[in-house]
């Protein structure tokens, strides 16, 4: 099927945003033959839908999603996943059935909680998530042991990790004899956890509270909002 439009939205893309399967299930169904893009079988995930196309999947007429955002209050114990392959609980499990389709922007691991954005909103997406952006993110972080006030710029100027190399906090700030509040810019893999481990140390609790201007607030452990219009614009602005 020929598609040389630049506009529209990828047909994997699409179909995710239809709640159909995850963009990676979606890729799966378009290749077993069981899209349909104006009554043809088109095999090409990146397909760009057009205005007036008909798309179906495993023969049912789909309509888009509207773009939708929730916050969402990460507990531990919990993967940012839809299936985990070990059988842990997941965060979908505390979402209804309306907002499954929707995909974490970025993640928490297993042991961390608290502020996680979920949506289908690419544009919001790409923002938060791509490493030129920067975006500022606070963390609380519970040492296991008191600290030495030493290790805070060790943090700032940056320490070494055999997992995730070198990495640096832009801020570190002491609250209490085991208690730091630190935000990145990155997002490496188990990133706080690595560093603590760099300067000897090792985390008790991991709390996320801020993305960019996005606070937690008082939204309780396991409970979920709608993003704002008003909130949704102000990450785009610190995202520019």
């Amino acid at each position: 099927m020929n598609n040389t439009a630049e506009g529209g939205i990828r047909l994997n893309k699409y179909l995710a945003s239809c709640g159909v399967a995850s963009r990676r299930g979606s890729d799966a169904l378009i290749q077993n033959g069981e899209v349909l893009v104006n009554g043809e079988v088109c095999l090409k995930p990146s397909y760009r839908v057009q205005p007036g196309d008909q798309i179906r999947a495993s023969g049912k007429r789909l309509e888009p999603l509207r773009e939708e955002s929730i916050v969402f209050h990460k507990p531990a114990g919990l993967v940012c996943s839809r299936n985990d392959e070990e059988g842990k609980p997941t965060i979908y499990q505390l979402l209804p059935g309306r907002l499954q389709h929707l995909m974490h922007v970025g993640r928490l691991d297993l042991e961390s909680e608290g502020l996680l954005i979920l949506s289908n909103d690419g544009e919001l997406t790409q923002a938060l998530t791509h490493p030129k952006h920067n975006v500022q993110k606070l963390y609380h972080v519970t040492l296991e042991q008191a600290f030495d006030n030493a290790i805070i710029p060790m943090l700032e100027k940056g320490v070494y990790s055999e997992e995730i190399g070198k990495v640096r906090a832009h801020s570190v700030k002491r609250l209490s004899s085991r208690r730091l509040a630190m935000v990145l810019t990155t997002g490496k893999k188990r990133q706080i956890r690595y560093m603590i481990q760099a300067v000897h140390h090792r985390v008790k609790r991991l709390t996320r509270l801020k993305i960019g201007p996005l606070e937690l607030g008082d939204l309780k452990v396991g409970k979920w909002r709608l993003l704002t219009p008003q909130e949704r614009e102000a990450l785009m602005e610190v995202a520019k």
